[in-house]
């Protein structure tokens, strides 16, 4: 029987046993130092009770604690999930309650939300303490494994056995926990490689949050899938990126364009040495062509890649070689998922039309925890429903229009924002910007374009909007508000939140 995830570790410590595997700060190891760690938390969260099918909950940070969780887990069967470090005590709460999980590991720097956390009814019967100063009744994490056997837990893992949870952003509501097999990671990986040039050879920077798929399994995983190298980096910081590529020698990045922005904003970014870059991927949101433009400059091979939490996540890719000649687009479907685009009656639709995106392969998740409803209206005989409005060029180039949600019905005409915000992210005094339907009662829906300024001291009108898109876009589209804001709210995965600027909570100037 396949041993899961888990058996990748051992495959690399049979073949190359002294390669670097996981970097964190001044921590460095190589495969075989890394899978006896994991190793030995496995056997002591065995010991502490933990069995297959068991959920262990963590708010950890980019660290190798992480990542040796994930493996650990995944070696005696029992379900990870990462929670987002940036929720309140109540959203925690939830997904705590809501997993049902009764062992929850966590980073010291969350020690303030745990310690409220500890004040609630739930089932967690035992803390485990990442770093300094643990509360007296946790258990602190290094103890637990110099206290544990190194030796392999020995456990038969199926490839369609459960090893990650992650809680999808809940934008719109409460977060649903999305159900990701050891076949779904692995397919991923598999899907990943195949359509990317990494190598076993490579190291990655690992800056995006593993909370989210982005972080986890865009590069993170598949690298160690490949046998890689991991620079881990806890909290976002531009700076400290630039500084990491240029003394590990980095050959790969993934980002959300938020991120790769920031980068980009580095008053000094000339000086830091990327040469060592040998491609670099964004998702999350669309990426604007000025960013591609600037790294693709610099020798840079960009691809753009599009992926949901419930695909594990690889959906789509666009390479570096059509970036810039098919930018908007997220590229054609890997070698193992296929996709396709349908109408209300699940027709497919022909190039050009908008419909829904849907998607078939080994990377689509099992279900949503203990909701089977949800699970059954997002997957119908095998096909995944994204709830994303997309369209086929005449290439097969795969564009998403937007999600069905965020379309704006005006005068009877389908609006996508999209299409209008990657025309805006071209205005030279805006930074970010988001588009937005308000009610009107002539039209329906009329447009509204939510931006942050790069320079506050030239305001920015409707007219100036007008005149900036003029003949870039149809009249129809045009915003006929707009709302200067410091930052646009975001996830903490880099997606706008529209459902915020609907309700007017931004911070208005």
């Amino acid at each position: 029987m396949v041993k899961g995830i888990g058996s990748w570790l051992v495959k690399h410590c049979k073949v190359r046993p002294d390669r670097l595997a996981v970097v964190y700060n001044e921590k460095r190891f190589t495969y075989a130092q890394f899978n006896e760690r994991v190793n030995r938390l496995a056997n002591a969260l065995l010991g502490l009770g933990v069995r297959k099918g068991d959920r262990v909950d963590a708010l950890l940070l980019n660290t190798n604690e992480m990542l040796e969780a994930v493996f650990a887990c995944a070696k005696i069967g029992a379900i990870f999930v990462p929670i987002n470090f940036r929720l309140s005590v109540e959203e925690v709460l939830y997904i705590v309650n809501d997993s049902r999980a009764y062992h929850f590991m966590y980073d010291f720097r969350m020690r303030p939300l745990v310690d409220q956390l500890r004040t609630k009814d739930t089932c967690l019967l035992q803390y485990i303490h990442v770093g300094t100063q643990p509360h007296e009744a946790d258990l602190p994490y290094e103890n637990l494994l110099e206290n544990a056997s190194p030796e392999e837990p020995g456990y038969d893992i199926a490839l369609d056995d459960i090893h990650l949870m992650m809680y999808t952003s809940g934008t719109t509501g409460r977060p649903k926990g999305a159900l990701l097999s050891h076949g779904n990671t692995q397919w991923n990986a598999i899907n990943f490689i195949h359509n990317t040039p990494v190598d076993y050879t490579d190291i990655t920077l690992a800056a995006a949050p593993m909370f989210h798929i982005g972080g986890m399994s865009v590069f993170t995983l598949p690298l160690v899938y490949k046998g890689g190298a991991n620079i881990l980096i806890d909290i976002f910081d531009p700076v400290k990126i630039l500084q990491k590529v240029n003394d590990e020698q980095v050959t790969s990045l993934f980002l959300v364009p938020a991120m790769w922005q920031a980068l980009m904003s580095v008053p000094n970014f000339e000086a830091y040495d990327i040469s060592s870059l040998q491609f670099a991927v964004s998702g999350g949101a669309p990426c604007p062509i000025t960013v591609i433009e600037f790294f693709q400059k610099r020798g840079i091979p960009f691809y753009e890649g599009f992926g949901l939490t419930e695909t594990a996540p690889f959906v789509s890719i666009l390479d570096k070689e059509n970036t810039i000649r098919k930018n908007g687009s997220v590229g054609k479907e890997p070698m193992h998922t296929t996709v396709r685009i349908v109408d209300p009656l699940d027709r497919d639709v022909r190039p050009g039309e908008v419909g829904e995106l849907i998607v078939n392969g080994p990377n689509v998740m099992v279900g949503y925890w203990n909701k089977p409803e949800a699970t059954k209206e997002a997957i119908k005989n095998g096909w995944f429903y994204t709830g994303d409005l997309a369209k086929f060029d005449e290439e097969g180039f795969i564009y998403i229009v937007d999600r069905k949600k965020d379309m704006i019905i005006t005068g009877g005409e389908n609006v996508y924002p999209i299409e209008i915000e990657q025309v805006l992210f071209r205005h030279p005094n805006i930074r970010e910007a988001a588009i937005i339907g308000y009610p009107d009662e002539k039209w329906g829906e009329s447009i509204k374009a939510v931006v942050a300024l790069k320079d506050d001291s030239q305001p920015l009108t409707v007219i100036d909007l007008e005149k900036f898109l003029d003949g870039k876009i149809a009249r129809f589209k045009m915003p006929k508000m707009v709302e200067i804001v410091s930052a646009l709210p975001r996830n903490a995965t880099g997606k706008i939140l529209k459902t915020v600027l609907r309700k007017g909570n931004t911070n208005v100037r």
